[in-house]
């Protein structure tokens, strides 16, 4: 009686529930990370856009060119187009955002939803 007390540990269905859930958060993440990429890549080129000196007397399509060219032609985004970037200057200084959701089918008929909202300067 003694030894069944002193035993510890995890059972084969708790093992079993362990792995289940470890594997669909393992799922969820593989289908969620490439869209936070990509609106990590579209962060970096507002970023890189706000920083250059040259692109903050321009217009604005030469400001959109240049995004198109940072964005789509050398990080091959798609999801933020050069129409939907909004230009703002305010104190002299150049400001872009644009705002664009995501849908990532999870399983089945059920899929996420993401709003993403990338702004330069932060």
């Amino acid at each position: 009686m003694k030894s069944m007390l002193k035993q510890r540990g995890v059972s084969l269905g708790g093992l079993v529930m362990v792995l289940i859930l470890f594997m669909v958060l393992a799922m969820f993440a593989m289908k969620l990370i490439p869209a936070f990429m990509e609106n990590g890549k579209i962060q970096k080129a507002f970023d890189a856009i706000v920083r250059d000196s040259e692109l903050q007397n321009a217009t604005p399509a030469e400001i959109k060119d240049a995004y198109y060219k940072r964005a789509n032609v050398m990080d091959a985004v798609t999801t933020v187009n050069q129409g939907d970037i909004e230009i703002n200057k305010e104190d002299g200084r150049l400001k872009l955002s644009a705002s664009y959701n995501t849908k990532i089918p999870l399983a089945g008929n059920v899929s996420l939803l993401i709003e993403f909202n990338p702004k330069a300067p932060k």
